[in-house]
């Protein structure tokens, strides 16, 4: 199929299955998925959604770890035309409940390590339905075996009542029926997906996703690394999470249009994944910039034959100019980075596969990728190589939040009858086409890849009994992008409270990745005259202490 067509997922995915069935499709914890057992396993689960009454355009929930579940709960959904609203694993309940209502979700795909923050919130949403998923549900048996015995396989407690399932029981009930699946009538411009999304917002901004806009993006993706490798012969390791844009567009990629391998492990584990790509042979890793400093500085790394890769791709950070020069100097190629945003569904720019890029380039554009780069402040267009926020527009680009026109109204502007979006990252581009990120125009923080918003710690934290004011600011790291620094003002009278206290606090309401690493406790914060939180100030004063 090429770029230009229009065509929906699951029938893309069933041809590819036509030329591939018996090569493998999929590689967890080492065990091997062929392109027909994973449509078989697929379509065994859009059964059972069928006869659970999950219907065409019912939006399902997933909130299981990378794994081999995932890939096929994901396309059991899209089997029966249902719309599929992935989710990071470590979500709390405080977020699951906030975007199944928003959602209007009425199932769940969970693990079962998350089945409990799953109950809590079920009286509060319309989910009508839970499928329970343990992680070696799909494993060989003696692979279970192995894993209970020597208790290496996370755990978590469960309890069976009614319309809550366990994914592998189901799996064997309706094993055989999928010969009654009816064919799904879906435009191309009907919605598959619900990615939520952070950045400024209190709460995470749900961004729709069409058959149309996922396919062209996985095109895109796939035939940026066909410039160095055919699709079909592809093995790709794949550290990002597959309900991040990253995940899907660059790995679920091989898959869906590709007809290539994906290699996915649940965490990271260093040595298990350096033995996998030894092991597989793997031919292009995708990873954050955080994982590429982690392999750089992990002990036993010698220990491992890295040889078979031709393609070492980041994205989701800027690639520290440190880490690109070691990365060369160990392995003698250089790292891919790209750059993109969940908005514009999947890649805006990506540096050559055939030659080095200048130092902190975040590649060229796209095939179909048209920018501007403003004045933030009156959207007129900047001296050539001068800095400005970055506006694109391309095909696959949604044009709105879900629910949510504050936001979209925000983030999506018309100049001269075309849409762009307004990416709020502030970059130039050189005479050569080369995009350079420089900063970000709002209070958002990057930490490990994730965008975190400031204005959603500071909420929270401003919830907490003993907290009258918060300001939250990311504090630079060069192992993690940005670390997160809290700045406190108690009320009146409290004593005894003590910063490990309130990350405690956090912690039981935040996903890990949010989570302040560091608090301070202030007398007062500084404000503009008309009252407004003046982050910068906070920043700058967090600068000059590490310029000491």
């Amino acid at each position: 199929m090429n770029q230009g067509q229009t065509r929906n997922i699951y029938p893309t995915f069933e041809e590819v299955v036509k030329k591939r069935g018996r090569h493998t499709a999929v590689v967890f914890l080492g065990t091997r998925y062929s392109y027909q057992r994973l449509k078989d396993l697929s379509e065994t689960f859009a059964s059972a959604l069928l006869h659970l009454g999950v219907k065409q355009g019912d939006k399902v929930i997933l909130y299981v770890p990378n794994s081999i579940q995932w890939v096929i709960v994901w396309l059991g959904i899209q089997r029966i035309g249902g719309v599929c609203v992935p989710i990071t694993p470590i979500y709390t309940p405080y977020d699951i409940e906030y975007i199944a209502n928003d959602s209007g979700a009425v199932a769940i795909v969970c693990a079962d390590i998350n089945f409990g923050y799953v109950t809590r919130v079920l009286p509060k949403t319309n989910i009508k339905l839970v499928v329970i998923s343990r992680m070696a549900d799909l494993l060989p048996w003696w692979k279970r075996l192995f894993g209970f015995l020597f208790d290496r396989t996370p755990k978590g407690r469960i309890g069976l009542v009614e319309n809550t399932y366990l994914l592998r029981k189901l799996l064997s009930k309706y094993h055989g029926q999928t010969d009654q699946l009816p064919e799904v009538e879906q435009a191309a411009e009907d919605l598959v997906e619900i990615m939520y999304t952070g950045g400024t917002t209190m709460r995470p901004k749900g961004v729709p996703v069409t058959s149309n806009s996922f396919l062209q993006s996985c095109h895109i993706s796939v035939g940026g690394f066909a410039a160095l490798i055919p699709p079909e012969t592809n093995i790709i390791a794949s550290n990002a999470p597959l309900f991040h844009i990253l995940g899907q567009t660059a790995g679920m990629s091989t898959i869906i249009v590709g007809g290539g391998t994906l290699l996915i492990y649940p965490r990271v584990n260093l040595d298990a994944f350096l033995e996998a790509i030894q092991r597989f042979r793997v031919k292009t890793m995708l990873g954050v910039p955080l994982l590429y400093r982690m392999i750089l500085e992990h002990s036993r790394l010698d220990q491992y034959d890295l040889s078979s890769v031709e393609i070492w791709f980041a994205g989701g950070d800027v690639l520290p100019v440190e880490v690109g020069n070691r990365w060369r100097d160990k392995f003698g190629k250089f790292i891919c980075q790209a750059y993109g945003t969940t908005e514009t569904c999947g890649g805006i720019s990506m540096c050559p596969l055939d030659k080095d890029s200048p130092p902190k380039s975040a590649g060229r554009l796209y095939p179909g990728v048209k920018i501007q780069i403003v004045d933030p402040a009156t959207l007129k267009p900047v001296k050539p190589g001068e800095p400005g926020e970055l506006l694109v527009t391309l095909d696959s680009m949604v044009r709105s939040y879900w629910n949510n026109p504050e936001e979209t109204k925000k983030s999506f502007v018309k100049l001269d009858g075309v849409v762009w979006y307004r990416t709020s990252d502030i970059m130039s581009m050189d005479e050569e086409g080369n995009l350079y990120f420089l900063d970000r125009t709002v209070d958002t923080i990057k930490h490990k890849g994730y965008r975190v918003s400031s204005s959603e710690i500071e909420s929270l934290l401003k919830e907490h009994p003993a907290i009258m004011d918060s300001c939250v600011v990311g504090v630079p790291d060069s192992r993690v992008g940005e670390r997160i620094k809290a700045f406190v003002v108690l009320k009146e009278d409290i004593k005894g409270i003590t910063g490990y206290d309130l990350i405690r606090w956090c912690r039981e309401r935040l996903p890990s990745y949010k989570v302040p690493q560091y608090i301070e406790f202030r007398d007062m914060l500084p404000k503009s005259k008309v009252g407004k939180l003046l982050r910068r100030e906070m920043r700058s004063e967090e600068m000059r202490r590490q310029e000491k």
